[in-house]
């Protein structure tokens, strides 16, 4: 693992985190699952402290490195941490708070020096992670999962994209995610591979690193594709050359997080030669589906199963869907799954039907792989007795000329149940009226006279990934 300008290997690692858990076992022969949080950048720092909590027995908890104090607050009292790890340089943005709750702090370079000690034996029924989800109705919930849950996550990952000790990736996804934690960083180090880690992207060292074929696997959320299609698009001839000839040379690509353009999926094979991989998973649990690695990577969908991995499609009245080409709402059981809602177990009880996990996400099933539709609460607008696609009536939309980004959401409507708004972000001084844009969707969209209201912004609240927020559009219209 390389991180700020040095190179560390895993006896490194492994001495670092049994100093940690001498550190944060003070004496105590078990955490017993005491919650340790964590507000570390990045590197060894970062995987010493996740390794030295569970070597202790306790249940790592991270937090974000960007997160604002009442978000802070949240998460500490949520799950009623008991200590934590902090970088010195981080120490004041959460020190106070911890004053406060009454929460030991732990500074992460005194902890690496600890002297090692003996270590309880930790059964991977025990919870290793509480990952706090981005609450879209509510206050964010706790996520936990087991050490079982996040080894069968890993070794998933593992097999169907054939991670081996010789890879090498680079490291700049938030790691208070499961892209981060488990996709990137958990499937590196269970495979022996080498991991460059960055506080945050830096798209100059990244592209700069990529020119001389540093990596060999990359992931990353389709915001950052777009950036990098934008600075390869406004290189000189030679520097385009040597990033797309680094990027084609790699073995695997892989987008998530959030839906890829289609636009942008043809757009980066264009440039690179690479044909991105999309999969769908969750905090709760993990990745489900995926492109293969071998074979056709579809455009718009994200492939099937992966192994050990159950998945099923469910209509509006339980019933199981057999078939192709049904929407459905998108159900997951196997050993990946997480096992329950922090303290919430009438939440957790309700999220489950017969062992399986209700996804909240509809899919549709077509020619042997899934297309995500998008959130039933929100992504989902009932109209005429009809289910469209908010996800896919935006993909659609950015590819108007005058469209830079746009977000849609339905809203009520005594005739039709729901209407389709969209709140379109112009660029380059055009005009967009909704005449002229129903015209143009109607062609593309089956038909459907969408989108029927309309609002031009030149600027929007956007979410961390960049896009239009939802929640806003809505407050928008009212």
């Amino acid at each position: 693992m390389a991180s700020g300008g040095k190179t560390h290997s895993y006896a490194d690692l492994l001495r670092a985190s049994a100093g940690v858990a001498a550190a944060l076992l003070d004496g105590e022969e078990d955490l017993r699952e005491m919650r340790v949080a964590s507000l570390i950048p990045a590197g060894l720092e970062y995987a010493a402290a996740q390794w030295g909590a569970w070597r202790a027995g306790g249940i790592a908890v991270p937090l974000s490195v960007a997160a604002p104090e009442p978000e802070l607050r949240h998460v500490l009292a949520d799950a009623g941490v008991g200590v934590t790890v902090v970088s010195r340089r981080l120490k004041d943005r959460i020190a106070p708070l911890c004053r406060r709750l009454g929460v030991r702090l732990v500074l992460i370079e005194e902890a690496l020096d600890a002297e090692p000690g003996p270590l309880p034996r930790v059964s991977s029924e025990r919870p290793a992670l509480i990952l706090y989800t981005s609450g879209t109705t509510s206050k964010p919930k706790g996520v936990v999962t087991t050490h079982a849950n996040v080894e069968a996550q890993i070794t998933s990952l593992a097999e169907a994209w054939e991670w081996r000790a010789d890879d090498r990736i680079p490291l700049f996804l938030p790691l208070h995610h499961v892209h981060g934690i488990v996709n990137v960083l958990g499937c590196a180090l269970w495979s022996g591979a080498f991991v460059d880690a960055f506080e945050s992207f830096d798209l100059d060292r990244i592209l700069e690193r990529v020119g001389k074929r540093a990596y060999t696997v990359f992931m990353a959320v389709p915001t950052i594709y777009v950036r990098l299609i934008g600075a390869l698009e406004s290189a000189g001839a030679d520097e385009r050359r040597r990033w797309a000839e680094g990027f084609g040379s790699m073995r695997l690509m892989v987008s998530g997080s959030a839906a890829l353009p289609a636009s942008v999926h043809e757009r980066w094979t264009t440039l690179t030669g690479q044909r991105l991989l999309e999969r769908y998973g969750m905090t709760e649990i993990g990745m489900a589906l995926s492109n293969p690695l071998h074979g056709e990577r579809r455009p718009g969908a994200v492939g099937q199963a992966l192994p050990r991995v159950e998945v099923r499609l469910t209509g509006e009245s339980g019933e199981v869907i057999e078939g192709e080409d049904e929407p459905g709402e998108i159900q997951v059981r196997g050993p990946a799954v997480f096992r329950e809602y922090w303290n919430q177990p009438g939440v957790t009880q309700a999220s489950f039907v017969d062992g399986w996990f209700r996804t909240g996400d509809m899919a549709v099933l077509e020619s042997g792989y899934y297309r995500i539709l998008g959130r039933l609460s929100v992504d989902i607008i009932k109209s005429g007795g009809y289910k469209l696609s908010a996800l896919e009536i935006e993909d659609t939309l950015r590819q108007h000329p005058a469209i830079e980004d746009c977000a849609v959401v339905g809203l009520d409507d005594a005739t039709w149940g729901e209407i389709v708004a969209v709140a379109a972000v112009v660029g380059g001084g055009a005009e967009l009226d909704l005449a002229g844009l129903q015209a143009w969707a109607g062609e593309r969209l089956s038909g459907y006279k969408i989108p029927r209201r309309l609002e031009v912004v030149a600027d929007f609240p956007r979410n961390a990934m960049g896009k239009v927020m939802k929640p806003a559009v809505r407050a928008l219209f009212g």
